[in-house]
C-alpha cells in the first residue's frame, strides 16, 4: 500500500466529498479517484459508497479508518525521526485541555515545544471540563492534562502552575453590582447559573462548598456547558455565578465581575501526568512546561484543596 493512497483515503473520509478532498490534497479529482480505486484493489474491499450524490464510508471503510490514521501517525513519526537524527526526542504527546482558562497555557507550550524539541508532535484534545483530565490521563487517553485541585486519582501526579482567584459575576443592573466587594452570603437568595453538577467541574464543586460555608445551598436555575455560555446567561439576567480570574477576558455586554468579600480564595491549577510509564517525549514536554510555567509562590488568602 502506498502512503499517498492512505492519506487520500483519510482526507476523503473526513470530507466525504471528492472535490473538497482533491482540493485539500492539491490534486485533480480524477487523480484522487484513481488513488482510492488502487487502495480498494490493494485491500480487496470497497471503501466508499458512491451510489448516490453523497459519498459515504462503507462498513469496510469504517473498519479501516482508525488503523489507517494510526499508520499515518506512525509514518509521520518515522519521517520526523529520520530528519532529526537519533539524538532528538521523537514522539507524539496527547495534551488534553478544557475551557477558556486554557487560552494562556496551550499556545506558549506548543511554541516552546516546537522550538526546543521539533521531533515531538503535540496532539491537542479538547475536554469538556478540566476535572475530567486526571481520569483521562489515568486511563491512557491523554498523556498530559490540565486540571484544578483537588485531584483524587492516585494513579496520576500533579504540579501547580497557577492560582485562579474566585470571583462573582453579576448582571450589570443587579443590586449588588455597584459594590466593590460582594459578601457571598448576600447571594443566598439569588438564582445561580453553573456548570452541570454531573460532569467533573471543580468550579461547580467549589461553588457549592463555599456557599454551604456561607450558610446556604446555591439554587441553580440554569446549567450551561462552558464559561462563555455561563457568563452570557448571567449577562442576560438569568442569574449570578461564581467564576475565575482566568476568564475575565470573557466580557459579554451586561456583565460585571466583582471580588468576594473577605480574604481572596483560589483554586490551584495543575498539570497532570501518569505516575508510571511516562515516555521520553512526555517527560520532555513536562520539563519544557515547567520552564514556561514554573510553580508560583503561594498566594495571600485561601487555596481550596
Amino acid at each position: 500500500m502506498d502512503l499517498k493512497h492512505l492519506r487520500a483515503f483519510a482526507v476523503l473520509a473526513e470530507e466525504l466529498h471528492f472535490g473538497r478532498a482533491a482540493e485539500r490534497l492539491a490534486v485533480a479529482q480524477p487523480q484522487l479517484s484513481v488513488w482510492i480505486r488502487r487502495l480498494e484493489q490493494d485491500l480487496g474491499v470497497v471503501l466508499f459508497d458512491r451510489s448516490s450524490r453523497v459519498v459515504r464510508l462503507t462498513d469496510a471503510g469504517q473498519a479501516v479508518y482508525g488503523p489507517i490514521l494510526k499508520t499515518l501517525e506512525s509514518a509521520s513519526l518515522i519521517e520526523r525521526a529520520a530528519m532529526l537524527g537519533s539524538s532528538a526526542v521523537v514522539g507524539q504527546v496527547v495534551v488534553g485541555y478544557a475551557g477558556a482558562s486554557s487560552r494562556d497555557v496551550v499556545p506558549p507550550l506548543a511554541k516552546a515545544v516546537r522550538m526546543a524539541e521539533p521531533g515531538i508532535e503535540l496532539k491537542l484534545r479538547s475536554l469538556v471540563y478540566g476535572g475530567l483530565a486526571p481520569g483521562e490521563v489515568a486511563a491512557g487517553a491523554i498523556d498530559i492534562g490540565f486540571s484544578r485541585l483537588p485531584v483524587r486519582d492516585k494513579d496520576v501526579r500533579t504540579r501547580i502552575f497557577a492560582y485562579e482567584r474566585i470571583l462573582v459575576a453579576l448582571p450589570e443592573d443587579h443590586k449588588l453590582a455597584s459594590a466593590d466587594v460582594v459578601p457571598l452570603a448576600d447571594l443566598g437568595s439569588e438564582p445561580f447559573v453553573a456548570f452541570p453538577a454531573t460532569i467533573g467541574s471543580n468550579l461547580r464543586n467549589a461553588t457549592t462548598r463555599l456557599a454551604l460555608e456561607a450558610g446556604f445551598s446555591p439554587r441553580v436555575m440554569q446549567e450551561a456547558p462552558d464559561s462563555y455560555a455561563v457568563l452570557s446567561l448571567v449577562a442576560a439576567g438569568v442569574g449570578v455565578t461564581l467564576t475565575l480570574s482566568s476568564v475575565t477576558h470573557v466580557n459579554p455586554p451586561g456583565l460585571v465581575y466583582r471580588e468576594l468579600a473577605g480574604p481572596p480564595t483560589y483554586l490551584a491549577v495543575v498539570v497532570v501526568w501518569r505516575d508510571r510509564g511516562v515516555s521520553r517525549a512526555t517527560q520532555a514536554v513536562l520539563d519544557i512546561f515547567e520552564q514556561v510555567r514554573p510553580t508560583p509562590a503561594d498566594p495571600p488568602g485561601r487555596v481550596l484543596d
